[in-house]
């Protein structure tokens, strides 16, 4: 029988044993425990798993569903604006032609401009003044001159008309199909703040039609001169109708002749009565109301092919100016190109003129 070991190193033999057998067992038993365990969930994914549950399944907190409203309201508008921010502009004619990289010492925002003075016939200021161009609703201006000098009745009334709403930009308009205006007001209109529905009405029924109006516009431009010019319709929203700044100086000192035509064009504001409303109408050109400047005749326009532009006759330090500015890209800079001349006139020597040109080979884009 073989000799027991002492009781102590008995306990240290088992002792040893049952130390190895939890060391050997410890991995098997915590990966038992982890893989029972429920994971952790990330507090976003908890989030988005409620907000995602059934209405029937927990009542929604109040005013959560109005913030998750907005929340996705917004997340479906971001990428349509992100669209529209990088939707490149349409180019004005004058871009494309490269118009804008010929510079000018008045640093001008327009590509094309000319300064002249009115009585001597002499131009103080030249930018690219032979290149032709889309002008947009500066047509309007041969269109009141050939109205007023037509010695139609001024309270014949003219009704709106399907004809008269612009298929060509669909830009809108307050006269409603079926507004009855007198021939006066609708003149007012077209000048004054621009009204192409107006203008198209006046054209409309002028004696012999729209194609004898548009003839007698072409007409009156060659009797003039101007041979750059040409025009489609009377409203100016076709880029057809084009010009360059020389013809529109000289359309600009005729029409200063109409006493007619230089008062609605100056008209700071009308306001006309349409069945049982009065609509209150405002000059397109808001420096007839500023007391630095004395304004005898005036005209903007503007469509995408023409970019902003301005005609004007104005007294500046006594002398008599005509100014036109064509293709300028900024909402207001085509006024800012006025006051930069106006200022840079006001301070030449009175005994001195000064001219800056620039550009002035003929372009035709």
């Amino acid at each position: 029988m073989p000799a027991r070991l002492p009781l102590a190193p008995r306990m240290l033999h088992f002792a040893a044993l049952a130390a190895l057998t939890v060391a050997l067992t410890a991995p098997d038993a915590q990966a038992v425990q982890r893989k029972q365990a429920p994971a952790k969930k990330p507090v976003a994914s908890a989030v988005a798993k409620r907000a995602a549950a059934p209405s029937a399944a927990r009542a929604p907190r109040k005013g959560t569903t109005k913030v998750v409203a907005r929340a996705s309201a917004r997340s479906v508008r971001a990428p349509v604006r992100a669209v529209a921010a990088v939707a490149p502009a349409r180019l004005s004619f004058g871009q494309i032609a490269g118009l804008h990289k010929v510079s000018d010492p008045l640093d001008l925002a327009s590509s094309v401009a000319l300064v002249m003075d009115q009585d001597t016939k002499e131009v103080l200021l030249s930018k690219n003044d032979r290149a032709v161009l889309p002008i947009a609703s500066l047509t309007k201006l041969m269109t009141g001159l050939l109205i007023s000098e037509a010695h139609l009745p001024m309270d014949e009334l003219i009704t709106i008309t399907q004809d008269d709403v612009d298929t060509e930009k669909h830009s809108s308009s307050r006269l409603r199909v079926g507004t009855t205006l007198s021939r006066g007001e609708l003149l007012h209109l077209a000048l004054m703040s621009s009204e192409n529905r107006a203008a198209h009405a006046l054209g409309r029924t002028f004696p012999g039609g729209l194609s004898a109006f548009v003839q007698r516009m072409n007409d009156k431009a060659k009797l003039l001169g101007m041979m750059d010019t040409r025009y489609v319709e009377p409203t100016g929203l076709s880029s057809q109708n084009q010009s360059s700044a020389h013809d529109l100086a000289t359309l600009v000192n005729v029409a200063h002749g109409n006493a007619l035509v230089r008062e609605l064009s100056t008209s700071p504001g009308h306001e006309v009565a349409v069945g049982s409303r009065t609509l209150q109408y405002n000059n397109t050109n808001r420096l007839v109301k500023s007391p630095a400047w004395d304004i005898g005749l005036q005209k903007t326009g503007y469509i995408s092919e023409a970019g902003r532009c301005l005609v004007m006759q104005a007294q500046v330090s006594g002398r008599k100016l005509i100014m036109v500015f064509l293709d300028s890209a900024g909402k207001f800079s085509r006024l800012g190109d006025a006051e930069r001349v106006r200022s840079w006139v006001e301070g030449m020597q009175p005994a001195g003129n000064a001219l800056i040109a620039a550009g002035q080979t003929s372009l035709r884009p």
